[in-house]
């Protein structure tokens, strides 16, 4: 085993700012993994599994069409921004076009796609599951699953809720009982995998283990909380063994570590804070080449039962952190001496655990805890002063068993994307809206009712003008819980 030392830095906070306390702890892998053999292998080939319903190939893409891979937490600017274009304008009668359909079990981990798989990630009965599928006709390349015994405290879903994230040759998943693997892309053969909650010695969490992990270069870095540190720890990713740990105060989130470059500097950003007693928590900006700590800003609600679950949204040097428990928003400007200084404060944009959307200087997002009494609401950058917020009503008619029904719902706790000089929102009930963002007023462009489930939480993945939903719930109309995949290809402009 090797034992690591490196200096942290431990900051005061002060009317004027914050000034930062040199210590040095060293910490040491408590569990090296054993790197499996891989047996030569062929790729599978994709075959049709049970319950996959195919129902037309995609439009092919426009001439000139601009696509990516989501292979990470918040798409590939982990931000929720996509540089995909043209997509559908307005939505045809009835819904973009299902290409295909397949059973979801429990969890809200949303997919993965790389090249032309995607990777879901999901619970059925007592074991967690990954499948890799064909993007453009759901059939299964291979599936890898493990038992697992997870019982939700609160009664919520008992399955992941990080999703697959890759580098293009591996896939990595993190479990709801903090089970870390490490897998094959093209055959779901088993590279290492970990135990973190069993290695590090962390307490059970409010919901399961829900930071998503980040890739940084070799890096696989993960808010892992352990008791007394390492608040966060880098991971080898071909090996799986610890390169290093950072931090001793606080646990573990359910905020997916973010990089950025600041101030010319490549840096990590980690929302930390879940369960503890006293209540502790706050961001942390490191190194993510050692783990060298620049700031560690103390911002977590002084209720126990509250979590830090927003990812940290990084715009030029400053950095906007959120949660809806008491605390509420705070703007922080990173300095070039790798300290940090509060720009400003609020009650108005309090993320649960959505992640805003900034928009040429004004910040989106949605307020509070939801599902009612949670607007949609605009801020300045700049000054944190409201411009406008609002919660929309849509009233939808759907056939259930009991005849037709008609709703009336907002978009509840409900993701948002920009993409294609727009915003994309999908509603915590299943609806699809087109939104032009702007500080003057909420704007829709067009909307359409994918399905109606409670618990549509996460943001969908879009690769190559193809969008995949999760319905994590029965729907209304009694359709079994699944991952859908919708043709938003437009034509060229």
């Amino acid at each position: 085993m090797l034992a690591m030392s490196f200096p942290l830095l431990i900051v005061v906070t002060t009317v004027f700012g914050t000034y930062a306390l040199a210590q040095t702890k060293a910490f040491t892998d408590p569990a090296p993994p054993v790197l499996q053999k891989l047996a030569e292998m062929a790729a599978p080939e994709a075959k049709a599994q049970s319950g996959l319903k195919f129902h037309a190939a995609p439009k092919p893409l426009a001439v000139g069409a601009v696509t990516h891979e989501w292979r990470t937490f918040l798409g590939p600017t982990h931000n929720g921004i996509s540089t995909e274009t043209p997509l559908l304008s307005k939505f045809p009668a009835g819904g973009p076009p299902i290409v295909w359909e397949a059973p979801k079990g429990e969890g809200y981990a949303a997919p993965a796609v790389i090249g032309d798989r995607v990777v879901i990630f999901h619970r059925i009965e007592q074991e967690e599951i990954v499948e890799c599928l064909e993007a453009e006709t759901g059939k299964r390349y291979w599936q890898y699953k493990y038992p697992t015994m997870f019982r939700d405290p609160y009664g919520w879903s008992g399955g992941p809720r990080c999703p697959p994230i890759s580098d293009g040759e591996r896939v990595y998943t993190l479990g709801a009982e903090g089970k870390l693997s490490c897998l094959k892309l093209t055959t779901g053969q088993v590279v290492w995998n970990r135990d973190l909650v069993k290695e590090f010695t962390r307490d059970e969490e409010f919901f399961g283990v829900g930071a998503t992990p980040l890739l940084e270069g070799d890096k696989l870095i993960v808010n892992v909380g352990a008791g007394g540190g390492p608040c966060v720890a880098a991971f080898d990713k071909l090996t799986g063994k610890m390169v290093w740990g950072a931090g001793s105060e606080w646990g573990a989130s359910y905020a997916s570590p973010i990089p950025a470059d600041v101030n010319g500097k490549r840096r990590v950003f980690v929302f930390a804070g879940g369960k503890s007693r006293p209540p502790t928590g706050g961001l942390i900006c490191l190194d993510p080449a050692n783990g060298k700590v620049d700031f560690a800003y103390p911002w977590r609600s002084r209720t126990y039962e509250s979590v830090n679950a927003s990812s940290p949204l990084i715009v030029g040097n400053q950095v906007f952190i959120s949660e809806c428990y008491g605390k509420g928003a705070l703007l922080l400007d990173v300095k070039p001496d790798g300290t940090a200084k509060e720009v400003w404060t609020n009650q108005a944009l309090q993320t649960h655990f959505m992640t805003a959307i900034c928009k040429d200087g004004y910040l989106y997002g949605i307020d509070g805890h939801g599902p009612q009494n949670a607007p949609i609401v605009c801020i300045e950058l700049k000054t944190g002063k409201e411009m406008w917020r609002t919660e929309p009503e849509w009233e939808d008619s759907v056939k259930t068993a009991e005849g037709v029904r008609k709703f009336k719902l907002s978009q509840g706790l409900a993701s948002m994307m920009l993409v294609d000089g727009r915003c994309l929102l999908l509603s915590e009930y299943g609806h699809l809206v087109w939104l032009d963002l702007n500080p003057k007023a909420y704007k829709e462009l067009d909307r359409t009712l994918l399905f109606l489930a409670r618990e549509t939480w996460g943001m969908p993945a879009l690769s190559r003008g193809l969008l995949y939903v999760n319905q994590n719930n029965r729907g209304m109309d009694d359709s079994e819980s699944r991952i859908i995949c919708y043709d938003l290809r437009g034509e060229k402009k």
